[in-house]
């Protein structure tokens, strides 16, 4: 009986544990230092703005470990020795294993930058940061967040919910610049400022000045701006949590580097989820996937390794979702913010400003290439099965119906899309009408 250790409790971690204990009596043990239990990352916001308590983020109940033969470890790992095959915790004491597992998530990149060690100043990536929050932001009535993409816009909503003002510093000359096409970044950006929020664009942080008693009261920026405010939130991204690996022998680059078994260079260690980086990552996919989604889909992955069946990472087209506000996102396939020579692409976007549908295709054959929607919800497994079946962009608008995922009820849009799409291209498309039948032929069910 092997004993596999798992350094990390998030969605990788639990997902690869719970799985192998399924269909195996291995030793399975789990160390962890920010929680003792797993919870779920992504409704930190929620704990905040009072919609919901931490016990109701937990998908398992406390016992459910201790029931399924799954030993929790709440230390944090200082080294790993894979020589002897053991991990050091910081009380000193050290664990030996046969497999491991590093699925260590990632850690908020902080900018070194002057003020930056003031109080008042932090990220939000895991629940420690959360009780910061709840601090820091205490008689607070000015906010200012640097940078802006998806953990920016919730520490917004955050802040919103106990009526603090909002500023905040966006480095590009569009909001989220880097990952939207302009229309949707300027779409974005009109409803962030519909919501009071100050967007300042193409502004970057000189310094954070502070007070005398060592906390904040002001920023400035590059352009010579003074901003008060007594809370900042760092939102420019997060990076895998590798620096306790240093001197293993484990190869890092940004990331733990893995193969597409999630195998490292050293035998029997394996990494999973945000800390992991592939060498050759598989087509359409980035080197590194922070998404939640992903992390799990690793750790079931891996789990059929770790169960004697050596298995691929094979995960298909690109999705991920997420919410700007009152509006939601979903992106299918790949949608660069800028489309190449080889290919066309398609926006439409409602009158009022607050619903869009962009499609990229290629031009020659019509190839469905990659999907945004803001403020309409599409169902997932018929975009995945557009793509990888290349069905052109002709047939997909046609049956856009067939995706449409708002519930019951909802304004569709399908005939305002392809009337923009048949105007532009000097088309005759039509809608066709949703069929639950080739629905479900198009999922296998």
């Amino acid at each position: 009986m092997a004993h596999i250790v798992i350094i990390g409790n998030g969605i990788s971690g639990v997902t690869c544990a719970r799985l192998v204990r399924k269909r195996s009596d291995d030793e399975i043990t789990i160390i962890s230092s920010e929680t003792e239990h797993f919870y779920a990352r992504t409704a930190l916001m929620y704990i905040y703005m009072g919609h919901m308590k931490y016990e109701h983020t937990k998908p398992y109940e406390d016992n459910f470990w201790k029931k399924n033969n799954i030993t929790l470890v709440h230390q944090y790992v200082e080294k790993v020795d894979a020589k002897n095959k053991n991990v050091t915790l910081k009380n000193g004491n050290s664990i030996q294993y046969d497999k491991l597992v590093l699925a260590c998530g990632s850690k908020s990149n902080v900018p070194d930058i002057q003020g930056k060690d003031l109080l008042g100043i932090q990220s939000l990536y895991n629940y420690q940061d959360l009780q910061n929050m709840e601090i820091n932001t205490k008689g607070v009535k000015n906010a200012v967040i640097l940078g802006g993409g998806l953990i920016g816009i919730e520490m917004a909503e955050m802040l919103l919910s106990r009526n603090i003002h909002v500023t905040m510093l966006v480095r590009e000359v569009a909001y989220w610049g880097g990952i939207l096409p302009e229309e949707e970044a300027k779409m974005i950006g009109r409803h962030i400022a519909e919501h009071h929020i100050d967007l300042l664009l193409g502004s970057e942080l000189s310094e954070i000045i502070g007070n005398k008693s060592g906390s904040v009261k002001a920023v400035k920026t590059k352009k010579g701006e003074t901003i008060p405010c007594e809370f900042v939130g760092i939102a420019i991204g997060v990076g895998p949590n590798v620096s306790f690996l240093k001197d293993s022998g484990i190869e890092i680059d940004r990331g733990v580097l893995i193969n597409d078994h999630f195998e490292t260079n050293i035998p029997d260690i394996f990494a999973v989820g945000d800390c992991a980086q592939f060498k050759e990552p598989p087509a359409g996919r980035k080197p590194i996937e922070q998404v939640w989604y992903t992390g799990r889909m690793h750790a079931e992955t891996l789990a059929k390794t770790l169960l004697g069946k050596r298995t691929r990472y094979q995960p298909g087209p690109w999705f991920n979702s997420a919410k700007f506000l009152d509006i939601e996102y979903q992106t299918y396939g790949d949608v660069p913010v800028k489309i190449n020579e080889d290919e066309k692409g398609f926006y439409w976007e409602h009158d009022n400003r607050k619903i869009s549908f962009r499609a990229r295709y290629h031009a020659a054959t019509g190839r469905l290439l990659g999907v945004n929607t803001f403020g309409m919800r599409l169902r997932h497994g018929v975009l995945e099965n557009w793509i990888l079946n290349k069905q052109n962009i002709e047939y997909v608008l046609s049956h856009l119906a067939d995706a449409n995922f708002d519930p019951e009820f909802f304004r569709t849009y399908e005939e305002e899309i392809i009337r923009k799409f048949n105007k532009e291209n000097n088309t005759q498309l039509k809608t066709v009408k949703k069929s639950w039948k080739r629905l479900l032929q198009i999922l296998n069910l």
